[in-house]
């Protein structure tokens, strides 16, 4: 086993430097042969009527300024200073090579340890359980598999250890609690019902739950609500949405979200929906290619949204979509903005044709529309590339990352062709038409079941990757338990002298909403003002399928910045004002000077 550990270590290897070609790695040729499967049944009930607590749907806001409103937020962007200039693309580090699994699944925790996991239904991994800890395979009396299906993941040396997962959590979803623990739901088979916890501990293993959920949610999407427990919404042939019970409880129920039948297509594609917490306390869901908002109190849907033009946006068709980071440092807001983009996908056919071998272009368009507003409408753009299944990340500058993915195909089995190599930062500040910059591309096919996620330093863990049914390394596109980290262009060594360092004994580690916080940073800088700094709240992403379950980025406003000796800055920020805006729990904050971000460290908001 130590053998083993020690093959698993990191290996730092610098491939791509934002400059030249991509190598590649691999074969080619593969089988493709799509499993056939029983999609089971949904239900009809009525909506609940409990209540999220403060900071749910229709509740005030406390009595303070904190800002948000557009106007005053325009305003404070022209003050605000330029970004330092770069003309680095970013860079592929070779973080490991070899997870043990291949990371259809991905969350950080605040340990900074990385949960990596994949089904127990695709045969061996590439890492086995400590001896005699196997598990017993469902429906085979007495058969066991000693094969790990899930390990945790340093992020700092690249070491991994094994877990054991005993329901099939294949294509299913998570989210982080209140406390910093995972809550992960539903899967295939013995996992469809289950709820399975995962406490940030160096010796912790998982807890299951096998039959806790009403319906099987496989493909199902998970929102941390303003209280800190969780929806899940959908799953295949699932037309309704429940609410994760308290532990070691069974849910009686789900309820109906006529949406979902309503966007089922020959190919589906509404698997995975978009599921994105406003910030009222209400739900913006999308569905292949229509999208509401949800009253998750009263179960009524507040708004109908366009028809999202261009083909689907949902697995199979998985496109990627991401809430724009959520300004709040304009003054008096009656209504925080919030503003949803959602990129690439599929043509509606793209899978039936799949199944015939014919890989269609995937979609090159995206679309933003301000779900806080009315009578809003889809404002189009394009990318400089089509992608499908690929990951969409906010950074902590404020931009918006896309890798991954292919730029043919849908999801599924043997159902892409070639890979869309090269990342794609977005800034969403900038004019329209200006906002997309292409950057230095891996040499790793990133596609079905890959994965990616913020680390505290800024870099982008990326792994996985498997369009087989099983382990298949001699193939066209080989399983991947090969681990990068890509450095964005805020990664520059030639912007090293401007980035800040969080003093992390002058910073809170638990903030209260509506109050001011104090931390500290070091720079070299001879003067600095508010215009110079943002300070930002990052809520870790669950990433499977091309989609980051409860990504959010806050900006906050800040109320003060002085020199508090020579190098050292005093900064007094605002914390988000309610748990609508801000889900309470885990957060990495950063302060980012004219675009270059410091190390994160980790806050915890409550109440």
């Amino acid at each position: 086993m130590a053998a083993l550990h020690k093959a698993l270590c990191l290996l730092p290897i610098f491939f791509i430097l934002g400059l030249g070609q991509p190598f590649f790695f691999g074969g080619r040729g593969y089988p493709r042969n799509p499993p056939n499967f029983n999609y089971g049944r949904g239900f009809r009930r009525d909506p609940p009527g409990f209540n999220f607590g403060r900071g749910g749907f229709g509740r005030d806001p406390p009595n303070f300024d904190f800002g948000g409103d557009e106007k005053n937020n325009d305003d404070v962007m022209k003050a605000m200073n330029p970004d330092f200039v770069t003309m680095y693309k970013g860079g592929w580090e070779l973080a490991s090579i070899n997870s043990g699994v291949s990371a259809m699944h991905l969350i950080l925790l605040p340990n900074n340890k990385a949960i990596m996991f994949d089904a127990t239904n695709l045969g061996p991994s590439l890492i086995q359980l400590p001896h005699g800890n196997c598990r017993p395979v469902p429906g085979k009396n007495g058969e066991v598999d000693c094969w790990a299906h899930s390990v945790e993941y340093n992020i700092a040396t690249g070491n991994v250890r094994t877990l054991k997962v005993l329901t099939d959590p294949w294509c299913s979803s998570g989210s982080l609690s209140v406390d910093g623990n995972l809550v992960q739901t539903g899967g295939w088979f013995d996992g469809g019902r289950a709820v399975r916890y995962l406490s940030a501990c160096d010796t912790c293993d998982w807890k299951e739950y096998p039959t806790a959920l009403s319906g099987q949610r496989w493909y199902a999407t998970q929102q941390i609500l303003p209280d800190g427990s969780f929806i899940v919404v959908g799953g295949r042939r699932m037309f309704n949405y429940e609410f994760v019970p308290e532990e070691g409880k069974s849910n009686p129920t789900n309820y109906d979200l006529p949406l979902l039948r309503e966007t089922t297509d020959e190919g589906e594609n509404n698997l995975y929906p978009f599921v994105h917490l406003s910030t009222d306390g209400s739900l913006f869901i999308l569905a292949n290619n229509r999208s509401i908002l949800l009253n998750p109190v009263t179960g009524k849907v507040v708004r109908e949204f366009p028809v999202l033009p261009g083909g689907s946006r949902n697995y199979p068709a998985s496109g990627m979509s991401a809430l724009l980071p959520i300004k709040l440092y304009g003054e008096n807001a009656a209504v925080i903005p919030a503003e949803v983009l959602v990129c690439g996908g599929a043509r509606s056919e793209a899978y039936k044709m799949a199944e015939k071998f014919i890989f269609l272009p995937a979609l090159q368009s995206c679309g933003r529309i301000h779900i806080t507003k009315p009578d809003s409408v889809w404002k189009m753009e394009h990318m400089p590339s089509p992608r499908v299944m690929g990951d969409m990340l906010n950074l902590p500058t404020g931009d918006i990352l896309m890798i991954n993915g292919a730029k043919r195909g849908t999801s599924g089995w043997e159902f892409a062709d070639e890979p869309n190599f090269t990342p794609v930062l977005y800034k969403p500040k900038n004019k329209r038409g200006d906002r997309f910059t292409e950057l230095a591309p891996t040499a790793i096919p990133r596609m079905y079941h890959s994965s990616s996620a913020v680390l505290p330093d800024g870099k982008i863990l990326v792994a996985g990757s498997n369009t087989h049914n099983a382990y298949n390394f001699t193939v066209k596109f080989p399983t991947e338990v090969r681990v990068e980290k890509f450095w964005p262009p805020y990664l520059d060594p030639l912007l090293k002298i401007h980035k800040p360092t969080i003093v992390q004994e002058s910073t809170p580690q638990a903030i209260k909403y509506g109050e001011e916080f104090t931390t500290m940073i070091n720079l070299l800088a001879v003067k600095l003002d508010k215009t110079d700094l943002k300070v930002t709240m990052y809520a870790p992403p669950f990433t499977t399928h091309g989609y980051s379950m409860n990504q959010r980025l806050l900006v906050l406003a800040i109320r003060e910045v002085v020199m508090a000796e020579i190098k050292t800055f005093r900064i007094k920020a605002l914390a988000p004002p309610t748990s609508a805006v801000a889900p309470p729990g885990y957060y990495l904050l950063f302060v980012v000077h004219r675009g270059v971000p410091s190390h994160g460290v980790w806050v915890r908001i409550n109440k």
